[in-house]
């Protein structure tokens, strides 16, 4: 008997096991007051059929109240104007506006913000740049496919690793090609000699954070880096995506599991993008 499920969509979890491969979980929240959050192991499926039907309903994660279009990965249109995680700084953290008194929630800011950020090199399609809280790594590597990773600097707040990335985002790419990603064709590269030839074209960047925010403001780091390996059965060779809102049954043989991406036999779906959705899972 095929077992099922039923809850709110939320991102994929993910831990590395002592062999560097990434184990998935499917998290469904609770639609209701009687409901209890499930988990579905995911490496398990593969190789197996995977159905998620979409309900046709979607509720804010914040507020819960019914919304007919998710905005900013699951929440109704009043939460994603008001949250601060919902603000374009997530985004663009070079422009973090806490300092000036603005913030939609301080409290918010202090806790997610004001603590300790890295910026770290990644290989996900290619060499990128990108920045992650202190207590979000290998988490946030995951989160993007990447299959190598180096953290570089570590910065005291979220603006200082936005100024830091975006000064490294002149000479790398800060953006990941999703669909090349998922075909795992990213060859192996040195993130180590990499940062060595980075570091130095932005001495002066890095002197005007130090100056702004104090000479221990940016430390540069020397870890080792992180080889991170997927549950992938099969890459695609064409990705095609999955839309909840226009097929609100995706069902296959699943493949693999790549940043927060169920593969399938016939294309992909990015579990994130419909967080707050209520679907059933049936395996």
């Amino acid at each position: 008997m095929p077992i099922s499920a039923i809850g709110a969509v939320e991102k994929l979890t993910a831990q590395l096991d002592s062999n560097n491969i990434v184990q998935y979980q499917l998290p469904l929240a609770a639609i209701n007051d009687d409901g209890e959050q499930q988990s579905i192991d995911l490496n398990p499926l593969i190789g197996k059929e995977l159905t998620l039907h979409f309900h046709s309903k979607i509720a804010c994660k914040h507020c819960g109240k019914t919304t007919k279009k998710s905005y900013s990965q699951g929440f109704c249109y009043p939460c994603m104007t008001k949250l601060a995680q919902c603000d374009m700084c997530i985004m663009k953290p070079e422009t973090c506006h806490h300092h000036l008194g603005t913030c939609r929630e301080p409290e918010w800011g202090v806790k997610h913000c004001m603590v300790d950020h890295y910026v770290y090199l990644s290989n996900t399609s290619a060499l990128k740049v990108g920045i992650t809280r202190h207590t979000q790594l290998p988490t946030r590597w995951i989160d993007q496919g990447a299959t190598q990773a180096l953290p570089i600097f570590k910065v005291s707040t979220r603006l200082q690793s936005g100024l830091v990335e975006t000064a490294l985002a002149e000479f790398i790419s800060d953006k990941t090609n999703w669909r090349a990603m998922l075909k795992g064709s990213n060859e192996p590269i040195d993130l180590k000699v990499k940062a060595a030839e980075l570091i130095p074209q932005i001495e002066q960047r890095l002197a005007d954070v130090a100056l702004k925010f104090g000479s221990d403001a940016v430390q540069i780091l020397d870890e080792e880096m992180v080889e991170i390996n997927y549950p992938v059965s099969e890459y695609l060779t064409k990705i095609s995506s999955f839309n909840f809102d226009k097929t609100p049954i995706v069902s296959g043989i699943l493949l693999g599991i790549k940043g927060q991406y169920l593969i399938f036999e016939q294309g992909v779906i990015n579990m994130r993008k419909f967080s707050s959705y209520q679907i059933s899972v049936e395996y």
